[in-house]
């Protein structure tokens, strides 16, 4: 099993002022090191995820989540530790569930494990689980093999691996675009079940521009 004292935590947040304290807090209890990239919020972000445990790097405007994504990963990398989790800010996802990350990690000798919130999935809002599923199918075909839940945030990866890559998307792509690097790059790749926390405020996501943005980056993909 993947020892927690070599793992850090990355949460990128715009205007997460709301949520991330908490979030902080819980993962603290895994973890020793959480990063939080403040993606240029306009509220309290930075303020309550710095008193609430958390090391925060602040985009001074919004670059978006894969740029904020890279950022966190680089300083973990660059403060020593070997893996990392990411986690969206907006407290979605369970830090309880991050032993059984480790666990999957130790045990299939993956190099990238996956949230897996298939198995729960109606408790997704509908358009984002139709979207994720449609996703997934895509990408399943590229890849020859059943990628269950693409999309997902939550996420345990072995940073010295996820610096070899090239990855160059700085939106919500970007999870989409490191899970394919690691797959054409032969790393072996896992998914473990999560829970699924419900959700009673907007998200980040703007379904056109987002979408166009993703069709866009799969049909450069599939033309290289």
């Amino acid at each position: 099993m993947v020892e927690p004292s070599t793992c850090a935590a990355i949460i990128p947040c715009f205007n997460e002022g709301a949520t991330v304290a908490a979030l902080v807090g819980s993962v603290l209890q895994h973890l020793p090191r959480v990063v939080v990239v403040d993606d240029g919020s306009t509220d309290a972000t930075s303020t309550a995820a710095q008193a609430a445990g958390a090391s925060v790097v602040r985009h001074e405007k919004n670059r978006g989540k894969g740029a904020a994504l890279r950022t966190g990963l680089t300083v973990a990398a660059e403060q020593g530790f070997e893996w990392a989790f990411t986690l969206d800010g907006d407290g979605q996802h369970r830090p309880d569930d991050i032993p059984a990350f480790l666990g999957c990690a130790g045990k299939t000798g993956a190099l990238l494990v996956v949230g897996d919130r298939m198995h729960e999935a109606q408790s997704m809002p509908w358009v984002r689980r139709q979207a994720n599923r449609w996703m997934s199918w895509q990408l399943s075909r590229r890849a020859g093999r059943l990628l269950p839940d693409t999309q997902c945030g939550f996420r345990f990866v072995h940073l010295a691996t996820w610096a070899s890559l090239s990855l160059k998307t700085e939106r919500f792509e970007v999870e989409s675009e490191m899970l394919m690097a690691f797959l054409a790059a032969d790393h072996p790749v896992a998914f473990v079940p999560i829970h699924v926390i419900g959700r009673g405020f907007a998200s980040h996501i703007r379904p056109v521009v987002d979408a166009w943005r993703w069709w866009r980056w799969w049909r450069g993909a599939t033309r290289t």
